[in-house]
């Protein structure tokens, strides 16, 4: 029935019928095969609903601390994690400098790392972001709630030095 439907569909509409013994459950797969695609907030959702309860609590805290910084803060899935980009004007920029990228979320068993591409940019005199990477970026690492509450202003204090280094 496929094949036919691929080659000719006007006899698939001209009054073919499908054998009682043919399986229509293909045609049912088929049929699913057409995905509804998510808004970025609720791929988050979703991404976070399917993390095991206590940790996607502590991912959803450290979602929200970032998304009330301001309210040009985007966030979508990307590199299969969720992410934070600024959504604003920017001058025009080579997009694989990846200046718009403000955090990405790298998820782990014991820790959340959240990863800033451009975050060697940043004086963070905290300390909360670590690394020295060649190529800028720098990672704050949280382990449990408390950890979540006991950094949040710090967190917003140097994502909000981020966004006054936007090229506008």
């Amino acid at each position: 029935m496929i094949f036919i439907w691929i080659i000719n569909p006007f006899l698939f509409w001209s009054g073919l019928q499908i054998p009682t013994n043919v399986n229509t459950n293909v045609n049912l797969k088929i049929n699913n095969m057409a995905t509804i695609k998510l808004s970025d907030q609720e791929q988050i959702n979703e991404h976070i609903a399917k993390l095991e309860p206590q940790f996607g609590e502590i991912v959803e805290a450290i979602r929200q601390i970032i998304l009330r910084t301001d309210s040009e803060i985007g966030e979508r899935i990307k590199w299969n994690n969720p992410s934070f980009y600024y959504t604003g004007e920017m001058k025009p920029f080579d997009p694989k400098e990846y200046k718009r990228e403000i955090i990405v979320m790298n998820l782990h068993k014991n820790r959340i790392m959240l990863v800033f591409p451009s975050g060697a940019k940043v004086n963070d005199t905290s300390g909360l972001l670590e690394g020295d990477y060649k190529d800028g970026r720098r990672l704050a690492t949280f382990k449990d709630m408390e950890d979540v509450n006991a950094k949040a202003e710090t967190l917003q204090n140097i994502i909000k030095e981020w966004l006054k280094l936007v090229e506008k």
